[in-house]
């Protein structure tokens, strides 16, 4: 039978169709058959030139945030060129569209605004009509829906719904690093107002100038959102990103056993920290149950972290009292202790017996850890002398910056070599170059979570899973440090190359469909090739021919 001709607009309606619109590339048999002679220039131009002009401009952009608008307006106008343009450079482009641009981008995005096809804002006044304000989203198979609050963007606190930026962002790196279709994504923000007297003050500021909803409104409207979204997108995982901790902790003990949810500020940092972990042990040629693991900060990044590797630890062997005693915690007020009497539940159940510590340095030199990992949001909280006294315990420190963006990390690369004489197995969370000590290059990984959600999300929209578990995110962090090879290892790199993402994408995507058959969490039988299935269902910015 022949098959169906796709029915697509004609003339300026096709152009402004960024799914559609091809633009230059349109053929002259296209242009002749979908009324656009004589609006697009005369000569035809192939993708491949277009992805060269579009790399040109961006190179001639004086600043990152120049670049990101060129991006973002690119994605506006012509979906695939865009994503082609990630996909082919990715390792040039991410840290312009994510981490570290796109927290400056969230910090002026009232300013920057440009327009409103990106996501949808959810305000706080349509209470009761979410199913109707879910329904204008114009395409309607979605799959994958990141949601934020706007109330802990990066480490750069309270942005309201100018934290639009992050779900955009994300949604760019579920396309880009695993092929899921842009069609089949979807960014929310929440409008419940703002906190930040900044924003409440910017008449520029694109949201509703009022303090934050809180309490009982706040909770009803989640519920609202979460009903409704079921109901409209019933086969879409809802990823939750950029909560306050509380909320953040809260809502995923909430919704995680009734709805296809998680936290990437939780889930996904704990996973691409246990991968990195899993490599640096590969060059110490130790084992996980036996490190001494100091986690600098104690919101939804480091607990998140703290709580997997004890599942990791008890893996391998250990109680869970025992692993606990291995994971100690230092937040704003010293080393998390249970003599202290200010520590909510989370903390407490990471409490150590015994003295406390008013500061990192004197937690490193009373605790003695193998490794440090900081999620603490504050530069500079890696000083040289934290990090000489780690190179003083360790003959191999474990040293993890994982704040973002570059300007809260808690320590550079060239510091941390530097102050431990190049002994440190680094990883950070914002990207930084390379670093020559004493005749060695050494290349620092990003602990990246773009290296877990995506392959996460492949997983789950290609099997249609309906719960995503703990048990998944071991089995990511387990494949990516697997996919580490030895020469990066070498060169002091935990993570693959960004160049690979998307076959690291593929294998943590059958590594997480593999768990849900097991645990009976897939819709229908297991495919026969499932990394066949998988790779079936990855989108590749190509365009489609119309004529």
């Amino acid at each position: 039978m022949k098959k169906k001709k796709k029915v697509v607009p004609r003339g300026a309606a096709l152009l402004r169709n960024p799914i559609l619109n091809k633009g230059t590339a349109f053929t002259q048999a296209e242009r002749e058959e979908l009324g656009l002679l004589g609006l697009l220039p005369t000569r035809v131009n192939d993708m491949a030139n277009q992805v060269r002009r579009v790399m040109e401009n961006i190179r001639r952009k004086g600043t990152a945030l120049e670049k990101y608008v060129y991006l973002t307006a690119l994605q506006e106008r012509n979906t695939t060129l865009f994503y082609r343009v990630l996909v082919d450079h990715l390792d040039e482009v991410m840290p312009i569209v994510y981490t570290p641009t796109v927290g400056q981008a969230c910090q002026e995005y009232g300013h920057i605004f440009r327009s409103s096809t990106q996501g949808l804002f959810i305000a706080s006044q349509y209470k009761g009509r979410m199913g109707k304000v879910l329904k204008n989203w114009p395409h309607k198979d979605v799959r994958v829906i990141v949601v934020t609050d706007g109330e802990r963007i990066l480490g750069l606190g309270d942005l309201g719904v100018d934290g639009m930026g992050i779900s955009v962002g994300k949604l760019m790196l579920y396309t880009a690093c695993a092929g899921i279709p842009p069609e089949h994504c979807l960014p929310v923000t929440l409008d419940v107002g703002t906190n930040n007297e900044e924003l409440l003050n910017d008449p520029l500021y694109i949201g509703m100038q009022h303090r934050r909803l809180r309490g009982s409104d706040y909770d009803d409207l989640i519920e609202e959102f979460v009903t409704a979204t079921r109901d409209v997108f019933p086969d879409a995982l809802i990823q939750f990103e950029d909560f306050a901790t509380e909320n953040a902790f809260r809502l995923l003990a909430k919704y995680r056993g009734r709805i296809c949810t998680f936290n990437d500020d939780i889930q996904g940092t704990a996973s691409v920290a246990l991968a990195g972990l899993y490599s640096a042990l590969r060059i110490q040629k130790a084992r996980l149950r036996d490190q001494r693991i100091l986690f600098v900060g104690a919101g939804e990044a480091g607990l998140g972290t703290g709580s997997l590797v004890v599942g990791a630890m008890m893996k391998e062997g250990l109680t869970e009292k025992e692993a606990r005693g291995r994971c100690l915690f230092v937040d704003s007020k010293g080393l998390v202790v249970a003599g202290r009497t200010d520590l909510d539940e989370r903390k407490r159940a990471f409490a150590a017996e015994g003295p406390g510590a008013p500061d990192c340095l004197s937690a490193v030199e009373l605790v003695k850890p193998t490794a440090i990992l900081g999620a603490s949001g504050r530069q500079g909280t890696f000083t040289k002398e934290v990090l000489e006294a780690m190179a003083r315990i360790n003959e191999r420190p474990v040293v993890f910056a994982m704040s973002n963006p570059t300007s809260h990390s808690e320590c550079t690369a060239e510091q941390a070599y530097v102050f431990t004489r190049g002994r440190a197995i680094f990883a950070s969370g914002s990207p930084f170059p390379p670093v020559e000590h004493q005749g060695k290059l050494l290349v620092p990984g990003q602990s990246n979570n773009a290296y877990i959600f995506p392959g996460v999300g492949l997983g789950v929209m290609a099997c249609r899973i309906r719960r995503v578990t703990d048990e998944m995110f071991f089995a990511a962090a387990k494949t990516l440090a697997g996919m580490v090879e030895e020469g990066s290892l070498a060169k002091g790199s935990l993570y693959p190359p960004l160049k690979d993402i998307r076959k690291v994408s593929l294998a943590i995507a059958e590594a997480v469909a593999e768990v849900a058959y097991e645990q009976k969490l897939a819709t229908g039988p297991r495919p026969r090739n499932l990394r066949g299935h998988l790779a079936g269902q990855m989108y590749d910015p190509v365009y489609e021919a119309y004529a």
